[in-house]
């Protein structure tokens, strides 16, 4: 499972897939030398579901291991619903959804189908606002666009040149260790 992609790194890749390698540099570093305020917000608003402490009820599985042998991914989802057979990505706050949220939903839905998981809707619940949003379950044209999508990501060479966009470097965790950002980060 070496060659396997991380479904909690999609957005990351959309985001700059510059992140990914900076976040493979430091991943066995403390984690408050990159982690800023959005981030510790949200892995502390995740403890309920990484510690399956969300919910008693037999019918939420939480924190369950999927994996996708035809995309190579593997991660964990949040939260299915079994009675409505709905498929749940919590989020602390969105403020609006990016496409590679989406494309993280997409793969945990890919992957519980390909496990045999039979699921009918897909949403993302804001935990801050204690609202769903729901997503469409992906169409053929949909697939295809995350398939290629998937080759994108395993085809990146991080000494490639990469567009550096300053908005997107302010809010980048990685800002202050990065040897392509020019600006300062919002969470200094």
């Amino acid at each position: 499972m070496d060659n396997y992609i991380l479904i909690s790194t999609l957005n990351d890749f959309i985001f700059c897939p510059y992140s990914i390698y900076l976040h493979n540099v430091y991943m066995e570093t403390d984690e408050s030398i990159y982690y800023a305020t959005p981030q510790v917000r949200g892995k502390i608003a995740h403890t309920g579901i990484d510690k399956k402490t969300y919910s008693p009820r037999n019918d939420c599985i939480t924190a369950l291991p999927v994996f996708s042998d035809k995309y190579g991914l593997l991660g964990k989802i949040d939260l299915f619903k079994v009675a409505e057979k709905k498929l749940i990505e919590r989020k602390y706050q969105l403020k609006q959804i990016f496409r590679g949220q989406i494309y993280q939903l997409w793969a945990q839905y890919f992957c519980m189908q390909e496990m045999g998981y039979n699921i009918e809707s897909l949403a993302f619940y804001e935990i801050s606002t204690n609202k769903m949003h729901p997503i469409d379950i992906p169409t053929q044209e949909d697939e295809k666009e995350f398939s290629d999508f998937i080759t994108k990501f395993r085809n990146y060479n991080p000494s490639d040149s990469i567009t550096v966009i300053a908005r997107k470097c302010q809010h980048c965790i990685y800002n202050n260790l990065c040897d392509k950002a020019e600006v300062e980060n919002v969470y200094q």
